[in-house]
């Protein structure tokens, strides 16, 4: 046994990575073939929700508990695979975008961030008296852009796994219902194009799940509801800039000692690329290959996280979670309506 580990730990780091990393691409690119059948695309489930729906099932199933050589792969993905995912992520801005939804676009995007961010914190924390980890989480999934911005958040703030699949799940529960329930309401309320697309790019948690309520309502509502989603996106980085400095002020406000600043570099690139992107100096046809690309690795990235995910871990978080992103939910649609009506009121 001694020769056998001595052994392992003797091979090159590669060649421990390699069968991990291996089967979480290979359950990435599952997640990919299954975002494509017509029936997931009618329920607005992209590649990354259901990469840790297959995860989490081969994850508990026992399949895989007694292969420890996938372990080393599997870390890799969730960690490193993740950051470039992230940084790739950037191809999906042009800073041009924000111009199509002028100034209240960018008004509503930085208020409903900021409000959900405030609203999940303050009813995780002192109603539902959650922890900071999960709190942060069904937050920051609901603020800025579903599953990619629950991901970005989770290395900055060390989440265990099973923090980081309950807010997935969240984000896949409300985010499906947002999709079936907003155009009701924009019809009901008599919305026009202009106003339902920045309602919904601006509260509803997916990419994938803004397209599929704003094309429900129209293809100008839908475009312009993606672009405020985009506004939402480009916000991840500040974002993440400033939970970091949070953390920090928080750590050295409770051990009294001074702690340096850790800066999410990924971030950092993500914006880099999001400016690289905005000066359109790739083809096209280049900037496609590179977002699917992207898609594939961050899918692994969730589906090595949803193995490495228990039950009894999502299980222990009990109804809470679930009752913080419902009232969440109920915010982003009254009180998303009255911050879009206001703004609206203001600039227009």
């Amino acid at each position: 046994m001694q020769v056998d580990a001595r052994a392992k730990a003797a091979q090159p780091e590669w060649k421990r990575i390699l069968p991990g990393a291996a089967f979480a691409l290979m359950m990435g690119a599952v997640g990919l073939w299954l975002a494509r059948l017509t029936f997931f695309q009618n329920l607005g489930l992209s590649a990354l929700p259901l990469a840790i729906l297959l995860g989490l099932i081969i994850g508990n199933s026992g399949l895989i508990s007694n292969v420890p050589a996938l372990n080393p792969g599997l870390e890799f993905a969730k960690a490193k695979l993740l950051r470039l995912g992230i940084i790739l992520f950037g191809f999906k801005l042009t800073f041009q975008d924000i111009a199509h939804v002028g100034l209240p676009g960018i008004a509503i995007a930085i208020a409903m961030v900021a409000s959900v961010l405030v609203v999940t914190w303050v009813l995780g924390k002192y109603l539902f008296k959650m922890d900071d980890e999960t709190t942060l989480l069904v937050g920051t999934g609901a603020a800025i852009c579903g599953a990619a911005a629950v991901l970005a958040a989770e290395p900055v703030l060390k989440a265990k796994s099973h923090a980081v699949s309950v807010a997935v799940a969240t984000v896949v529960v409300f985010g499906t219902l947002a999709m079936f329930l907003y155009p009701l309401i924009g019809h009901a309320l008599g919305m026009q194009p202009y106003a339902y697309g920045l309602y919904a790019g601006s509260t509803i948690h997916e990419v994938a799940q803004v397209v599929v309520a704003g094309r429900a309502f129209g293809e100008e509502a839908a475009n312009y509801a993606v672009i405020e989603k985009m506004i939402r996106v480009i916000l991840l980085a500040p974002f993440l800039f400033a939970l970091s400095a949070w953390l920090r002020a928080r750590t050295q406000a409770t051990t009294h000692t001074r702690t340096p600043l850790v800066i999410p570099w990924f971030a950092v690139l993500f914006m880099l690329v999001g400016a690289f992107n905005s000066l359109h100096l790739l083809d096209p046809a280049w900037v496609q290959g590179i977002l699917q690309f992207d898609n594939w690795i961050l899918a692994a990235a969730m589906a090595a996280l949803g193995v490495r995910t228990h039950w009894r871990s999502v299980k222990q978080a009990g109804a809470k979670p679930l009752l913080l992103a419902t009232s969440v939910f109920v915010w982003l649609i009254v009180g998303g309506y009255a911050i879009n009506t206001l703004v609206l009121l203001l600039f227009v």
